[in-house]
């Protein structure tokens, strides 16, 4: 009676399908039953029939009624062993990094040989501006050894406060907003060596004047460091500027120049 349910069921619903649908589920069954007309103890699928399945898969949504003969997982596992093989296939050709064309490398010498103080991540950059696909570590092995007595670039802005971390120093300005929506403006200077903040004041309206009395109170008594730091910002005016040159043995840097 089961059975029979079952199989009323099935016929009901196979009616609801639409015609393609219907013959794609005829043509899974006809595959399972020709499978099982080879009157073998257990049912063997050839490398034929899990392709059948395979591609079956991606056609149909409702492959998985009618199949009887493996788990639909099984299905699911022929399928990405298929996507591995066709990408093994299709990449046997390309094994590692492609090699450096001689117009590139050339390229690459010359440009290093026209701007000493470029290194590879710069030439990198560059090279990609002009549509130019290479990593940096090619750019790197085909750049040219400096030989001896060659000048040698400048240093980096890291370097440069490694080498004079104990006589250098920092300014600058920043914003305080207040828990009445109002906005003050603090101005610190620190030292490099230690991290020690040497001087620190706040003000509702800087001025210029204010600005170089800040200076003249963080160095008294000719306390001041070999090189001073500040951005580009306008509240370094032109007389704060010439408050720091007076300021000796000062040497006024802004950052992000060398």
């Amino acid at each position: 009676m089961r059975v029979f349910v079952k199989a009323l069921v099935e016929t009901m619903h196979s009616a609801l399908l639409s015609r393609s649908e219907l013959v794609l589920e005829n043509l899974a069954l006809r595959q399972q039953l020709a499978v099982f007309r080879e009157k073998r103890a257990s049912p063997r699928l050839a490398r034929g029939d899990r392709l059948f399945w395979v591609v079956l898969q991606r056609l149909w949504q409702g492959w998985r009624r009618p199949l009887c003969l493996v788990q639909p997982a099984t299905v699911v596992k022929w399928h990405r062993m298929g996507f591995r093989l066709f990408w093994r296939w299709k990449s046997r050709s390309r094994v590692g990094r492609p090699r450096a064309t001689p117009e590139l490398r050339a390229l690459i010498r010359r440009m290093a040989e026209s701007n000493p103080t470029w290194g590879a991540p710069r030439i990198h950059g560059e090279l990609l501006k002009l549509g130019m696909e290479v990593g940096q570590t090619t750019v790197a092995r085909y750049m040219p050894r400096p030989g001896r007595g060659a000048p040698k670039p400048s240093p980096s802005w890291r370097s440069f406060l490694r080498l004079h971390l104990s006589e250098s120093a920092g300014m600058d300005f920043f914003v305080i907003p207040t828990a009445t929506f109002g906005v003050l403006l603090g101005f610190v200077v620190v030292s490099h060596r230690d991290r020690q903040i040497l001087h620190l004041n706040v003000t509702a309206h800087p001025t210029e004047e204010w600005t170089k009395q800040q200076l003249r109170e963080a160095f008294p008594w000719a306390s001041v460091p070999r090189y001073l730091h500040r951005d580009r910002d306008k509240l370094y005016s032109e007389g704060v500027r010439a408050t720091l040159t007076h300021l000796e043995p000062i040497s006024v840097g802004a950052r992000g120049t060398k």
